[in-house]
């Protein structure tokens, strides 16, 4: 394993969609790997492709004990409305802030072999989930930010 370099906010990877995986091989796994050990130093609790210039659909996810690869995840299903807090390896860590996702979201994958995965996952994995996916298609955390109600107020 090896550690990747994680690509910066402004870097024009991170806006750019991720292109499906179409080969499974030894290849993807070392990507993977790499993946969870740039994830792991860097004290996150997810990664994308994009995130480490690769534009692959891939993901890796490590929360509440549980490690999980997703390779060219889909979104199916959401329901209910969260607001929390979130931040980014990508994305200076003074600019976190407070966005709205779904409570819960089923996601169709595949693994490193390429078999097809269905899950269902709530609160913080869901949140994770729909943040990590929202990498693969160019979006970052930033650009769902609510604004404060406050903020225009003058308060």
């Amino acid at each position: 394993m090896a550690l990747r370099n994680i690509f910066m906010e402004g870097d024009p990877v991170l806006r750019q969609r991720a292109k499906e995986v179409t080969v499974f091989d030894r290849r993807l796994g070392i990507l993977l790997d790499d993946m969870l050990e740039t994830m792991r130093k860097g004290g996150g609790v997810g990664l994308a492709g994009p995130q480490v210039g690769i534009l692959k659909r891939v993901a890796v996810i490590e929360y509440a004990g549980e490690t999980w690869e997703l390779v060219n995840p889909k979104i199916v299903s959401s329901s209910g409305s969260v607001i929390g807090m979130e931040g980014c390896l990508s994305v200076d860590p003074r600019k976190d802030g407070k966005v709205a996702r779904p409570q819960e979201v089923t996601v169709v994958y595949q693994d490193r072999n390429g078999n097809r995965k269905e899950r269902k996952v709530e609160d913080w994995m869901a949140r994770i989930v729909c943040h990590e996916t929202d990498h693969l298609n160019g979006i970052l955390f930033i650009d769902k930010v609510m604004k404060e109600e406050n903020q225009n107020q003058g308060v």
